[in-house]
């Protein structure tokens, strides 16, 4: 079973790809859902599929938008050159682009995007039908229907699930919220998560006076849901013949990307790992709490916690090893403080975890001696320390 994991910059494909995923997703310019993710130029895209392909990886570009009929010959250039490029598949949603890219026989794939909200066998194949060889199932069926799905879809079309990362308030994305407060479009891409916001009922014939949802110092949040977590359900669906599982966060950090990515890596190489530990080991992650979503057959009044919004984590990222030098010295990028003699835990890019001392006196490259690192410093470790290892402070 495939490891699909998100990449909302080429510095973030890179990480994704070294800690175990099999393919990578990511948005060009224009087409994407993700406009305010960074994404890639061109040059981004052909470097980042380039260092894909050497590694024997896949990259897949998310052309999920609705687009206006203006904006057809645009998105269809752009498909042409990312084809040339050698892109391995589409993300598509909107009928007309499925459609358009079915007849330009391109060398890429076409997989149906989450934007589809696909929860059947009959769609499934009709989207095979349309050329499609792979398609999202919705984030809201459970797993005995995914089962069913299966059964009759077989081999025909490959499928994908969601086993992790944030959940739209609304069904499978398609959510109006932020298009009615904010002006900005969810489903062009401009989505302001107004659904994280923090809100107040007004009773109609008091109007100005606001009263809380839910007693709690800091506020009432109606929308705010769990984020999706399925490590028990991966063993599952790679029985139950699921073609990829789908790691969310294309606007995430490189933290959050190694976390995830070499956790999910793990659990389909075979690591079995108890609820506890793993709830432990994802926590140290910024999350909004995590829920089984649908997959466990039902939304629990549980999955959605009205007193919390803000991301909380058990540790902070503080640095990452750019390079190790050919005396075996690694190179440091430093993300947060560190303090000369603290010790960290350091994620390998096979998903191990070690204990890291830092140096009493640190050392950075121009050779300047540092009580403490701040953001941005470059530090050379007298030790070895794997590239990409990444190092962050567990919380107390």
């Amino acid at each position: 079973m495939e490891l699909l994991a998100p990449a909302g910059n080429l510095d973030k494909l890179k990480w994704a790809a070294i800690y175990g995923a099999d393919a990578v997703y990511f948005g060009a310019e224009f087409g994407s859902l993700r406009n305010f993710a960074g994404n890639f130029s061109l040059d981004d895209i052909e470097a980042g599929l380039k260092f894909l392909h050497d590694r024997g990886k896949k990259g897949y570009v998310t052309l999920n938008i609705y687009p206006f009929t203006d904006e057809f010959p645009k998105l269809l250039e752009l498909v042409r050159q990312l084809d040339d490029l050698g892109a391995d598949a589409f993300i598509a949603a909107d009928l007309g682009v499925i459609a358009a890219l079915n007849r330009m026989k391109l060398n890429a794939s076409i997989h149906i995007s989450t934007q589809a909200s696909t929860t059947n066998a009959p769609a499934v194949l009709a989207y095979g039908d349309l050329g499609a060889s792979r398609v999202n199932l919705a984030r809201e069926l459970s797993y005995e229907q995914i089962q069913e799905i299966q059964k009759d879809v077989g081999e025909k079309v490959e499928t994908e699930v969601f086993v992790h990362g944030a959940v739209c308030f609304s069904y499978s994305g398609r959510c109006a919220i932020s298009d009615y407060l904010t002006g900005h479009q969810a489903n062009r891409g401009e989505c302001k998560q107004p659904c994280r916001w923090n809100f107040a009922l007004v009773e109609e014939k008091r109007p100005g006076e606001a009263m809380p949802y839910f007693e709690d110092e800091r506020g009432s949040y109606f929308f705010n849901s769990r984020e999706l977590a399925l490590f028990d359900y991966v063993p599952r669906l790679q029985e139950a013949g699921v073609s990829s599982i789908k790691i969310e966060g294309r606007m995430k950090s490189i933290h959050y990307i190694a976390s995830t990515v070499s956790f999910y890596r793990r659990i389909i190489d075979g690591w079995q790992v108890e609820s506890k530990e793993a709830m432990e080991l994802l926590a140290k992650v910024p999350n909004r709490g995590y829920s089984q979503g649908f997959m466990k057959g039902g939304i629990d009044q549980d999955d959605y916690q009205h007193d919390e919004s803000r991301s909380h984590a058990e540790a902070v990222f503080v640095g990452n090893v750019l390079d190790v030098q050919q005396d075996g010295r690694a190179v440091l990028e430093v993300r947060n403080k560190i303090h000369a003699g603290e010790m960290l835990e350091v994620l390998r890019p096979d998903g191990s975890l070690a204990a890291y001392t830092m140096p009493e006196i640190l050392t950075s490259s121009k050779g300047q001696v540092l009580e403490f690192a701040n953001n941005s410093q470059f530090l050379v470790l007298e030790d070895e320390l794997p590239p990409y290892a990444l190092l962050r402070r567990v919380k107390s």
